[in-house]
């Protein structure tokens, strides 16, 4: 059985943006020690290259060659899943650049905690997103993308 090479794509990324996370998570977990900026860059780094995969997760989900405009046509009565991962696109967008803004700006150890509770919750907003993206998927083509490989 031949695999669609769209699905596959979306797997990769998938992967791509799953890793990210991780990555985040694991310069987050990081002792902030004496903060000599170690801490602060490796997170900063962390989160550019997420919300880098942020924006593509966007585009190859919502440009015109995108799944959800194929998956409307194939399954039209998936447009209100459709919208609501939009919408979210537009919150997790929000948040990963809420984020950026805040790393932009020198970190003291009084702030720590903050940008950890900040970049802990769009991991867990993207955590949800991705299941429900993966969920949509399953329910229009029967087909189940995963994302670790």
């Amino acid at each position: 059985m031949e695999t669609d090479p769209g699905l596959e794509s979306l797997r990769r990324h998938r992967a791509e943006l799953r890793d990210s996370m991780t990555a985040l998570e694991q310069a987050l977990a990081a002792p902030a020690g004496d903060l000599s900026g170690t801490w602060a860059e490796r997170a900063n780094v962390a989160l550019v290259e997420l919300s880098a995969d942020i924006r593509e997760h966007i585009a190859v989900t919502e440009g015109p060659d995108g799944l959800y405009p194929g998956l409307l046509v194939t399954a039209p009565r998936l447009c209100n899943s459709v919208a609501s991962l939009t919408r979210e696109h537009v919150e997790i967008k929000g948040m990963a650049d809420g984020l950026l803004n805040r790393m932009s700006e020198p970190i003291v150890s009084t702030d720590v905690d903050a940008v950890r509770e900040l970049a802990i919750a769009l991991l867990a907003r993207l955590s949800r997103h991705r299941q429900r993206g993966a969920d949509l998927v399953y329910e229009a083509y029967q087909t189940d993308i995963g994302g670790e490989t």
